[in-house]
């Protein structure tokens, strides 16, 4: 692929209202397409903010009313804000386009990032974005169990999660909450990502969690996923990291990866007769 451009839009008290980087992807979005510029990565922060992907459902947004914008991308819904690093590829795909193959490179560079940091990450089969797996089942710590003599845990027949597919741990109490995840050791997302794919460019992108606060996404159903939360590099890590230290990172492996990619025209098997 062709040399990227990185265009740090603004971090910090100069973190970015979801709309203007929107507006702002579009016309790079436009302008990669008319080949006027090169693969861009836009890389910034957001105020704190809700977005939904075209596949959210109502139960999945906050109880409370709290505002969301929908965006044009696929996934669910989610939070961006202060504390995560979130980045737009704008890169032109050749076609027919390969939406996974664009998705698993995005994993590769922040699974390697994570790394870097002494964060081992991996993929879920099923579930996009960058995880960090939690205990197996049987080896967790037991929450919310009726039985004394289980430490006051959450004993596996006990968990509504297994038997109630619309279990809603917003109504639950914390030792549900997505933030809660690493305390029950379950597996947690450190990295989301969402994208679409428009004339053959993409946009949106992914989004990283260095060090928010992870309550934000106690009021939603991040990605429509029930059983599992979310994480942070500074909650595994159990010290403080900053997006200034993170985003060289990011920004290397990105390159590495997506410079380094052979993105080929996804095969499309022709039907026998």
């Amino acid at each position: 692929m062709s040399e990227l451009r990185f265009v740090r839009m603004g971090f910090d008290a100069e973190a970015v209202e979801y709309q203007e980087a929107w507006d702002e992807q579009r016309r790079v979005h436009a302008a990669r397409f008319a080949d006027e510029v090169p693969d861009t990565v836009i890389l910034l922060e957001h105020p704190p903010v809700y977005t939904a992907g075209r596949r959210t459902e109502a139960g999945e947004r906050p109880l409370d009313g709290t505002p969301v914008i929908d965006v044009d991308r696929g996934g669910k819904i989610t939070w961006h804000g202060p504390g995560q690093l979130v980045g737009y590829p704008i890169q032109k795909l050749p076609r027919p386009v390969d939406v996974v193959a664009h998705v698993r490179r995005l994993e590769e560079a922040l699974i390697r990032a994570c790394a870097e940091f002494g964060v081992e990450t991996t993929r879920v089969e099923g579930r996009s974005g960058v995880w960090v797996l939690g205990d197996p089942v049987e080896q967790r710590p037991l929450w919310g169990s009726p039985r004394p003599e289980a430490g006051g845990g959450l004993a596996l027949d006990f968990d509504p999660r297994i038997s109630d597919p619309e279990f809603d741990p917003r109504l639950n109490g914390p030792e549900y909450a997505p933030s809660n995840a690493g305390q029950r050791r379950e597996d947690r997302k450190i990295a989301a990502i969402g994208i679409r794919v428009a004339k053959g460019v993409t946009m949106h992108g992914f989004a990283l969690n260095v060090n928010p606060d992870n309550k934000w996404f106690d009021r939603i159903i991040p990605c429509g996923i029930r059983d599992a939360g979310v994480a942070s590099l500074a909650g595994e890590l159990g010290r403080d990291v900053t997006i200034e230290e993170v985003l060289p990172v990011v920004e290397r492996h990105l390159r590495d990866v997506l410079e380094n990619a052979e993105p080929k025209p996804r095969l499309i098997e022709k039907a026998t007769a």
